[in-house]
């Protein structure tokens, strides 16, 4: 009896100590797995309430790094992704596509792009970034409004 409790004690701890470690990822990298990054975003986001945001793009797009700036300097945006939002990148680039990773999900038109997931990881919406735009840069407006639509709904227990 001692050995089961301990086994399960581990596994709980384990799974929380799992869920509590997500650590966001700045840039897209070739050598990462998006799969494990998946599974730790999905734990973190079940144990924490937020929605998944899988940003599909590369180190090469330029359209990438101005949808980044503009999620970090644009304090709005920057507020609803912190309160609600996990956001998880994943590389496509000549060094490493993520074909198999990326087959579980719809085509991708352009670049960055994003898909957004429940807190189980199941798909809910696929978007094009392009959409968001504004000259050559993003509209905060459009940007607030399409994070709004994803906000988790408060989970009852």
């Amino acid at each position: 009896m001692k050995k089961i409790f301990l086994i399960f004690f581990l596994f709980i701890f384990s799974a929380a100590f799992y869920a509590q470690s997500f650590e966001t990822v700045n840039r897209f990298d070739p050598n990462r797995n998006p799969d494990e990054d998946l599974k730790a975003a999905v734990a973190f986001s079940k144990l924490n309430n937020k929605t998944i945001i899988l940003d599909v793009g590369g180190e090469w797009c330029i359209w990438c790094h101005r949808i980044d700036d503009f999620m970090k300097r644009t304090e709005e945006v920057k507020a609803l992704l912190d309160k609600y939002f996990v956001v998880v990148k994943i590389n496509y680039s000549k060094e490493n596509k993520n074909e198999k990773f990326l087959s579980k999900y719809p085509t991708i038109e352009g670049y960055p792009h994003f898909f957004v997931l429940d807190s189980d990881g199941k798909l809910l919406h696929s978007q094009n970034t392009g959409e968001l735009e504004q000259d050559k840069d993003y509209d905060k407006d459009k940007f607030v409004s399409f994070l709004k639509k994803w906000i988790p709904q408060k989970k009852i227990n």
